[in-house]
């Protein structure tokens, strides 16, 4: 294994585990594995067609808003 994905690996040991499978999931997507869909929660769903709603209103993030994202601490 290629030195810099063996201290990545080591990096994502570390982390928890609910976040390590997310991971490990778009990781096979990115080798060109499938995955399968994951179902989502009614909650979810409803999250979702508001922010589809947002959207369609014009609702839309400003470059300002995104460059405060960005720049909050990764706790």
């Amino acid at each position: 294994m290629a030195e810099v994905l063996e201290r990545a690996v080591e990096t994502l040991r570390n982390l928890p585990a609910e976040l390590q499978d997310d991971l490990a999931r778009i990781l096979h997507q990115l080798a060109g594995h499938d995955q399968p869909v994951v179902p989502l929660t009614a909650d979810e769903r409803a999250d979702l067609a508001e922010a589809d709603a947002e959207i369609a209103r014009g609702e839309l993030a400003t470059d300002a808003d995104l460059r405060a994202l960005w720049a909050k601490p990764v706790s």
